[in-house]
């Protein structure tokens, strides 16, 4: 006797072959009926039949599903044929689905009825954005496809096979959480760069300075002070994007350590609050100056949006961090932190975020590494201002070390004022 449960899943059979064949039948309205493969009628029948095929399928035996699947495999492929012969047209965009459909509707009356409707409800959205799909693979270059593609590799293949015990030591390194802080790094330096190419090649510099400190705001300060010797009338408007983007460091500090110490965040709010909070006040000041001129400005190319090789250099640059640390911690202390803080902080500010963040709770106090990630996010800061003075020329030096400047002075006051404790 069908139960209610029965009776549920096989209406949502139903609706998934609905809703999927709606986005079809619109999508080939254009043929006459009777000139299509399948359309909404179709659909809602193969959601259905997959519905039965599944409640059958418990009482007769598991063989009618694969059996009735064949049946629906060959209906299509027959169906296929004939409309590849009189429309001239390749695509198996409807075969698949249909078999898809049939499928969900199996999994519609096996118990996961709203598993099944959820994935009728994606695959009618990926149909329905062809369009947009297509235009997105036109639009992505080489290089980023390959970073798609290796972002992919190190994520969903590599990170799930690595052991999740300490190692080396004094137990510090853990393969699983150091190649998931890579992962991490390497996802937002990924966003970072398709923000910028979704907003900056239209909008400008600013654009690109705020969302390029996601990304890499050292690489950004590099290209903009090297540009700024050339352009000199852009100078005030790349020195806002430099603080911008250096700016943008601090709330990224935040994702960081939200991502490995969430206890951390209480006490990192009101220091990022306003280091922020100065950094954008700088900015506006250089946008005012810069005027109103500069709005078609362009800003150069930066870097590529993921590299295997660039990756692995990080990981290998965490672990010495993460040795680091833990070693001048035991010989020094506290000092012996502040110490290791201030030298990673010369290079990179994510590798000594994530590894103090870890330490946080049994190794080391939180005020401690609070006051370790200021430190090197001052330290990184300091180098970028010496980047822009040094290759950009005087009036982006006075620009860019009159922004960044308050910037540091604000962070070293908080720090040595014992702010955080």
């Amino acid at each position: 006797m069908m139960d209610s449960g029965h009776a549920l899943g096989l209406l949502v059979a139903l609706m998934i072959g609905a809703v999927v064949g709606l986005e079809r039948g619109w999508r080939l309205r254009q043929y006459g009926e009777g000139r299509r493969v399948a359309g909404l009628r179709t659909f809602a029948l193969m959601g259905l039949a997959g519905g039965v095929a599944g409640l059958v399928g418990e009482r007769a035996g598991a063989w009618v599903v694969p059996v009735a699947l064949a049946g629906v495999i060959a209906l299509l492929v027959l169906g296929y044929r004939r409309s590849a012969w009189r429309q001239d047209d390749m695509g198996i965009t409807t075969e698949v689905a249909g078999v898809l459909v049939f499928l969900l509707g199996v999994l519609a009356t096996a118990g996961q009825a709203l598993l099944a409707l959820a994935g009728g409800v994606v695959t009618a959205v990926v149909l329905g954005f062809k369009p947009r799909l297509h235009a997105f693979l036109v639009w992505l270059d080489g290089p980023e496809i390959r970073a798609i593609l290796q972002l992919a590799l190190i994520s969903a293949v590599l990170l799930p096979l690595l052991p999740r015990s300490g190692y080396g030591p004094w137990n510090v390194l853990n393969p699983y959480q150091i190649w998931l802080m890579v992962v991490l790094i390497s996802a937002i330096g990924f966003v970072g760069h398709f923000a910028v190419r979704i907003v900056g090649s239209r909008r400008g510099v600013l654009f690109t300075g705020l969302f390029a400190g996601l990304a890499s705001s050292t690489a950004l300060t590099l290209t903009l002070s090297r540009a700024a010797r050339q352009q000199r009338s852009l100078q005030p408007l790349f020195a806002a994007a430099i603080v911008l983007a250096c700016t943008t460091m601090f709330p990224r500090l935040l994702v960081l350590v939200a991502a490995v110490a969430p206890g951390l965040l209480a006490g990192l709010y009101l220091p990022v609050a306003i280091l922020t909070a100065v950094g954008l006040t700088a900015t506006a000041g250089l946008v005012i100056e810069s005027g109103h001129g500069q709005d078609n400005a362009r800003s150069p190319a930066l870097q590529t949006p993921f590299e295997l090789g660039t990756a692995l250099r990080f990981g290998v640059i965490l672990v010495v961090v993460m040795l680091g640390a833990e070693a001048l911690r035991r010989l020094a202390g506290d000092a012996g932190v502040y110490l290791m803080a201030l030298l990673s902080g010369l290079t990179d500010v994510d590798a000594i975020t994530l590894s103090l963040g870890n330490m946080a709770g049994e190794q080391l106090g939180a005020a401690v590494a609070l006051q370790g990630i200021l430190i090197a996010a001052m330290a990184n800061t300091l180098v970028k201002m010496g980047l822009a003075i040094g290759l950009g020329g005087r009036g982006l030096a006075l620009r860019v070390g009159l922004g960044l400047g308050a910037v540091i002075v604000a962070g070293a006051l908080w720090v040595v004022s014992g702010g955080l404790r």
